[in-house]
This record gives C-alpha cells, structure tokens and sequence, in this order.
C-alpha cells in the first residue's frame, strides 16, 4: 500500500502539470485513496481513541453503574425494598397492630352515691389469627425477593439504554475522526495546489476548485461534530460522564436457549409468588383481628369507705362470614391470575426477542463478511487498474472510479462492522447479560 501511494502521488503530480483540467478528478482520487487506506488500517478493529481519550475512558461496567445511580428506577428499587423491609418488621412482631390504651372513669352524683367513684385503666393487644402471622411473614419475604428481583430487571432495562447510546456516540467518533483527517488531507492538498498556482505550473481555477472541495470537507466535519455533541450530550445525561466508555467486550453465554436466570423471567415468577403469598394472607385474615385486653379497677362505695382494686382480662374474638372476606380473597385470586399469565406473556416475548436476535447477528455476521470479501476484491481490482494505468493501457478516470468505489466498499465494511457490534450486543441484552 505504500509503495502504491507513492506511484500514484508521482502520477498525479506529472498529470497536474501537463492537464490542469483534471484537478478535479484528482481531487476526488486523493480523497478516495485516503479513505481506502484509512479503511484498510481500521479493519478489522475500529479506530483506537485518542491517547489522554483511551488512558481516561471508564469501563462498560461504570457507565452502566453511574447510569444506574442516576436512574428513577434506583430511587424506587430502594423504596420497594425499605417497604419490602418494613413489612417484614411487622410480620416479626407479636402483636398484628400496635396496642390501645383504655381509660376510663365514674363518680357518684347525688347525696346517696356521694364520695363513690370508679377508675379503670386497660390496654388493648391485637393477636394474630391463627396461621396469619407465618403468612404475613412469608408475604413479606415474597415482597422482598421481587423488590431485588425487579432492581435486577431494571439494571438491565438501564444496559439497554447504555448499550444503544454508547453505540451510537461510539459509531459518531470513529465518524468524525475520519472527517478530520480527511480536512486535514485536503487542506494540505489545497496549500500544495497553491503554490504551484503561485509558480504558475497550474491554472487560479484549479487552486479555486481545491479548496472548494476543502471547504466542503470543513462543513462535513462540522456537521459531524454537531451530531457527536448531540450525541455526547445524551450520554451524558444518562451517565453523568464527560466521555464515552470503552466498548462492550461480546460475551458467550453458557445455554443457547432462554435462560431461566433472566432478570426479566426472574422477576416475573417473585411477581407470582408474592400474589400467591398474599392470597394465603388474605384467606387467613377473613376478619378483624381478634383482642387481648388487660384491665386494672380502683372502686370506692362511698366517702371514707376503702378503695378497692381488681385486676381483669378480657378477650374480643370479631366473629363474621366468608361474604365480608370474599372481596379481599377474589382480589388477591385475580393478581395471581394475572401475574400467571404475565409470566406465559413474558416468556413467549423474550424467547422471541433472543430469536431475533440471533437472527440478525447471524445476518450481521454474513453482510459484514461479504462486505470485507467485497472491499478485499474492489481492492484488488484498484491495484491492477493502477498497473494498467503505469503501463498506458488504462485511463486516468477509470483509475480514479476504482479508487472511489473501492473506498466505498471499504466504508460500507467498516459501518457493517459496526453493525456487527451492534448486533452482539443487542444479542447480550436478549439474553440478560451484564458485565
């Protein structure tokens, strides 16, 4: 490749002194050899960031962390999981509710019930119906397990969204780094063209057209660079960070099929057993809870009569039917129905989704081969057509369309690479991989 550069460079220098009409075309030519070299050095690893840039960029594992410290979804994971907690606090108590304290007092009026007066004091203790505690116990161990369950699921829903703008702001950078260098070609190009204009071995027009073509460059790289801010700016609204990350390394998955470990589907079989343990819970507590009351009595009959206390005990056990319960247990029946076929529905969407998946990464996989067989070819083709050029059996503007299509063909390759990333990780994220 070098040594085809510099043939071609002594070429093109010996063609612009004796036909300044073809500025243009070798205009075209310069910029499409260089795309074709920057191409072929890239593939098949995209372009490597810059020095301060690679020494500086976080892991894939970070930005999904801080994208995740910043996310609704961790506020509210905490929240479920307190509550989750609190349930569990009161499950571990002896009591069903908190405790009531009950005073009372009557005196005597008149001059017969004069001095007499009576004081009661007693306290209140829901009991547990019977079974109800454990039930309460289990309802809320349930609770707690979905609460981490859907920290889980949310964590992944949060990858998504880390794996889809990375890509993109990723595919953005390799793009305008490819801009620069691109200007700074058709600047240097632009100078050199100038001072042969200046030595009067090329024509003002010619100096004109190059740097209208550098000119172009410039707006191109700006217009670039304004997508890759945009782009930046969404990047870090989702994680905070003033840089992209380092690329997702693609990882194996240890079955082919859907796994059972997804966060997704774990979340969903917490979903069915917390509708199940609140049932039990329901069907145990058909009614008020009963009471255990505990009195202390002072009476005195009448004025300088002794006082006298008694101690009492008394039990409230609410009696009622299964119709006032019937509402409580038909609601918690139907969440557990609809958390059953929740489940079915989730499972049928994400073996369809790791379907599509595999599909299009096997597609990818295809399109990017045939790509890189077909720069490799375009390729080719270009070397020979610049031997028949060396040789005087071939053109100059065949030479040229050579070079520009095989550097389309080298760009179409590296934008299917980045389809190719793309794809697996749109696979890890199917299967409910994290890093």
């Amino acid at each position: 490749m070098p040594m085809f550069r510099a043939s071609l460079s002594s070429c093109i220098r010996t063609l612009v002194k004796t036909h300044p009409w073809l500025v243009p075309w070798l205009v075209g030519g310069t910029l499409a050899a260089s795309a074709l070299a920057c191409a072929a050095q890239a593939q098949p690893q995209p372009l490597p960031p810059a020095g301060p840039l690679a020494a500086t960029r976080p892991s894939f594992a970070q930005a999904i962390a801080a994208a995740w410290q910043r996310s609704i979804e961790a506020t509210q994971s905490q929240g479920q999981q307190r509550q989750a907690q609190a349930d569990q606090a009161v499950a571990g108590s002896w009591l069903a509710a908190s405790p009531a304290l009950q005073a009372s007092q009557r005196q005597g009026r008149g001059s017969a019930a004069a001095g007499q007066r009576e004081t009661e004091l007693g306290v209140a203790l829901p009991m547990w119906h019977i079974g109800a505690r454990a039930a309460a116990g289990q309802a809320a161990q349930a609770e707690l397990e979905w609460a981490q369950a859907a920290e889980s699921a949310a964590r992944l829903r949060i990858a998504a969204q880390v794996r889809e703008t990375l890509g993109q702001l990723t595919g953005l950078e390799s793009e305008h780094r490819l801009a620069v260098l691109q200007s700074q070609l058709l600047k240097r190009l632009a100078e050199d063209v100038d001072r042969r204009v200046r030595a009067g071995d090329l024509a003002p027009a010619d100096a004109m057209a190059t740097r209208a073509e550098w000119l172009a460059s410039q707006a191109q790289e700006a217009e670039v660079q304004q997508r890759m801010r945009g782009q930046q700016a969404q990047w870090q609204l989702l994680t905070g960070m003033a840089i992209s990350a380092e690329p997702e390394q693609p990882q194996t998955a240890s079955r082919v099929d859907l796994d059972e470990n997804h966060p997704e589907l774990q979340l969903a079989a917490r979903a069915v057993e917390r509708a199940q343990r609140k049932l039990s819970l329901a069907q145990a507590q058909r009614g008020d809870n009963p009471e255990l009351g505990l009195h202390l009595r002072q009476e005195r009959s009448g004025q300088g009569m002794p006082t006298q206390s008694s101690v009492g005990v008394s039990l409230r056990l609410p009696f009622g039917t299964d119709t006032h319960a019937q509402p409580r247990i038909a609601a918690a029946r139907t969440e557990v129905d609809l958390a059953l076929t929740q489940q079915q529905r989730i499972r049928d969407r994400l073996a369809a989704e790791l379907e599509l998946a595999r599909a299009q990464l096997h597609a990818a996989e295809t399109q990017a081969q045939l790509e890189t067989q077909r720069a490799t070819l375009l390729r080719e083709r270009a070397g020979h057509i610049d031997k028949a050029f060396k040789a005087g059996e071939s053109p100059l503007p065949e030479l040229l369309r050579a070079l520009a299509a095989a550097a389309q063909a080298e760009a179409s390759s590296e934008r299917q690479q980045a389809h190719l990333r793309l794809a697996q990780a749109r696979l890890q994220q199917a299967q409910g991989l994290l890093p």
